[in-house]
């Protein structure tokens, strides 16, 4: 049996598939905590270290026969079965050597809220955008302590595009009312992982700094009439019908 090609440690993966794909021009870029920790230096400070489990990849839909070719070309193998039927949305492969799955989404994020991608791809190198990566970990109704850990690094580290948030936003109150929920969530949790005063009132100010463009950004007539509503009505898909 040849040796296999992917690597034993799942971020320098990302890295390596990253790299491959820039090489090709392929329009796939890395999501998720890879992503993360690839461009947040502090994702690997002791109090922000967390566990990886796989890599996530975002990717265009015309480019689905590429995307395909490329990851068998660099040691997966394409789950057939799943791939003919949900492939217009995602795609999934699987590292035989290390039974390490890669999941691929397909133009849109979608979860709890949903982001389109389409024209952000190419944006950067190696990852999605960091206002991007930034919403991708925002949206999520529930935070796990892995995504607070995710977030804190996120703001730490980096000033976000406002004009990105404020005008994706300023078209989807519940997106916007999930966004700030937990921006207070994780300005309220940054005492508790032992990180020093400077890195969380760093983080506080970016909280402060995005709820503030938020709040004087343009709303659209859909945003405005849905906030007529609030919580009274369910305002997120939950993940389970969003990936269906």
């Amino acid at each position: 049996m040849s040796p296999a090609i992917t690597l034993d440690d799942v971020r320098d993966e990302g890295r390596r598939l990253a790299a491959a794909a820039a090489a090709d021009s392929l329009p796939l870029r890395m999501m998720g905590g890879v992503a993360v920790h690839v461009r947040c230096p502090s994702a690997a400070r002791p109090e922000l270290a967390r566990s990886y489990g796989d890599v996530d990849f975002i990717g265009l839909s015309r480019a689905r026969a590429e995307i395909t070719d490329f990851f068998e070309a660099h040691g997966y193998a394409g789950d057939r079965m799943f791939n003919a039927l949900h492939g217009a949305q995602r795609l999934n492969f699987m590292d035989p050597a290390r039974g390490r799955p890669i999941d691929v989404v397909l133009d849109r994020f979608s979860m709890c809220h949903e982001i389109d991608l389409r024209d952000r791809l190419l944006l950067e190198p190696d990852t999605i955008p960091l206002p991007d990566l930034l919403l991708t970990k925002l949206q999520v109704v529930e935070l796990n302590d892995k995504d607070v850990r995710d977030l804190l690094a996120l703001l730490g580290d980096h000033d976000h595009d406002l004009d990105r948030l404020t005008s994706l936003l300023g078209t989807d109150w519940g997106f916007e009312h999930t966004v700030r929920r937990n921006l207070a969530r994780v300005a309220e949790a940054a005492d508790g992982f032992g990180l020093d005063d400077a890195f969380v009132a760093t983080v506080r100010a970016q909280v402060g700094r995005i709820t503030g463009a938020l709040d004087e950004g343009k709303k659209s007539l859909r945003w405005q009439l849905r906030a007529t509503v609030g919580e009274r009505a369910r305002w997120y898909q939950v993940p389970e019908e969003a990936r269906r």
